[in-house]
């Protein structure tokens, strides 16, 4: 029969993570059981996104504490007033870089119009740190991605979501992409493929065409083949 001392270290070499399971039932609770959250304009629960953030850093490699920050990145900014979600929360919950890394990607004001929101956003960009830069990178590879695959079925309606025309969202995604991109060249941060197919895609939107669900792909594809016969 094992003893107490050899389950602690049977379960330090797990793959399953006590501390990112913590983040998932926190992050649960601020975006689904407090105020059943759901993604703009669709019946969709809002927990997907902050989920999904959390696996492509996974998949990306990123540290535990950023899997964390990227699984409870909009908790800060969205949590209903009587549960409302502070830092001090988060740092006495999880390690302190997680609380850090969260209040580095949460909006300060989004009562501002859109687009001093998005200015003030991308200004932030120029100045966050490696930590943040992964989640931040994550987050919008999350959202563009959604919302390239939305338009798919969806076409120009999924613009009207937003509180800006459709030329003013497309520009400030690809000038948040390619903010991000120009950050990521100076820190080892494996996302930058990712980024860079993406304003790829968003700009096929500028001129009215569909993406193929492939396009990103390919296009990866075509590049890596350019840099093997350099």
């Amino acid at each position: 029969m094992k003893n107490k001392k050899d389950t602690i270290i049977l379960r330090d070499n797990c793959v399953f993570s006590p501390n990112i399971f913590k983040a998932i039932k926190f992050a649960t609770k601020t975006h689904e059981i407090y105020q059943k959250q759901k993604r703009k304009h669709k019946d969709i629960p809002y927990i997907t996104h902050p989920l999904t953030v959390g696996l492509i850093l996974a998949r990306a490699g990123a540290p535990e504490n950023i899997i964390i920050a990227g699984i409870l990145h909009d908790t800060m900014e969205d949590g209903v007033a009587e549960h409302k979600v502070t830092r001090a929360m988060l740092d006495e919950r999880f390690v302190d870089s997680v609380g850090n890394i969260v209040e580095g990607v949460t909006e300060p004001n989004k009562e501002l119009p859109w687009h001093e929101r998005k200015q003030l956003a991308l200004e932030h960009i120029k100045i966050i740190n490696g930590p943040t830069l992964w989640v931040k990178s994550a987050d919008v590879i999350s959202n563009v991605s959604e919302i390239l695959d939305d338009y798919g079925h969806d076409g120009d309606d999924v613009f009207s979501r937003f509180n800006a025309p459709k030329k003013d969202i497309i520009a400030n995604y690809i000038a948040v992409l390619r903010a991000l991109i120009k950050r990521l060249e100076k820190f080892d941060i494996p996302l930058i493929v990712d980024l860079e197919g993406l304003v790829f895609e968003v700009e096929e939107l500028a001129i009215e065409s569909t993406p193929k669900p492939t396009q990103c792909f390919l296009w990866w594809i075509t590049k890596q083949q350019a840099k093997i016969k350099k």
